[in-house]
């Protein structure tokens, strides 16, 4: 099979800046947590304010980016997806799962504000984004609501598994080690329910870094409750 000659190679147009060192604790679908601030900076050879003319009358938009910590030597057709805890199999183009024959995933993200002239040219920052800091971004495109979105769509077992959002708990002690203008943010990201979705042990003490910080938890049932909050090393 000979393919285009454009697409010999994809190339990384910008990377993500964003408060995830690791995979851990990262919303499962964009838009989850939408207080959740992340900015695009462009690499240096598409550093153009040319290339976002008419950008600031777009309110969303659309990022193709790589999964760059979760490649496959092989090709799996199932997976196991975690939103439906781990113990079933589906075909991997009938999920989002990040192990895919092509490590591209695509997300919808809010545009909170675009910066043209920075120290490192124009920079887009966005709500909802659930990239890991660094990520690679191949694309941009405008979302356009009345081709991308239907209201009616049906989505099979992952729709029958709809997650329920936890009540989170973070002791006011807690959270005065906290910066208080990314308290909203976190709060959003726990209510998801960071852990892998097979794992519902009430004694187990759960961790990620988020914005600088170690922030440890506990689950009971339908309640978390942060138990530590301490500066990353």
């Amino acid at each position: 099979m000979v393919l285009s000659p454009y697409m010999d190679e994809i190339k990384i147009i910008a990377r993500i800046r964003s408060a995830f060192p690791t995979k851990f604790g990262i919303p499962r679908q964009s838009g989850l947590a939408k207080s959740l601030l992340a900015d695009i900076v462009f690499e240096p050879e598409y550093r153009d304010p040319e290339a976002l003319r008419g950008l600031e009358d777009t309110s969303h938009i659309w990022l193709l980016w790589e999964f760059s910590q979760a490649k496959c030597d092989r090709f799996m057709p199932t997976v196991r997806p975690p939103r439906l805890g781990g113990n079933k199999r589906l075909g991997v183009f009938a999920t989002r799962s990040p192990f895919r024959p092509n490590p591209i995933g695509l997300s919808c993200v809010e545009i909170v504000r675009i910066e043209l002239d920075t120290p490192e040219g124009p920079v887009i920052t966005v709500s909802g984004a659930d990239l890991m800091n660094d990520t690679p971004i191949f694309d941009i495109k405008p979302y356009i609501p009345y081709a991308d979105s239907y209201p009616d769509a049906k989505c099979g077992l992952i729709e029958q598994n709809e997650m329920k959002k936890l009540d989170v708990i973070i002791p006011e002690n807690i959270a005065n080690r906290f910066p208080s203008d990314k308290i909203k943010a976190l709060t959003e990201i726990l209510s998801e329910d960071p852990r892998p979705r097979y794992q519902n042990d009430p004694d187990r003490r759960y961790g990620f870094g988020f914005a600088g910080y170690e922030i440890g938890f506990t689950v009971c049932d339908s309640t978390l409750q942060v138990t530590d909050i301490t500066k990353s090393r």
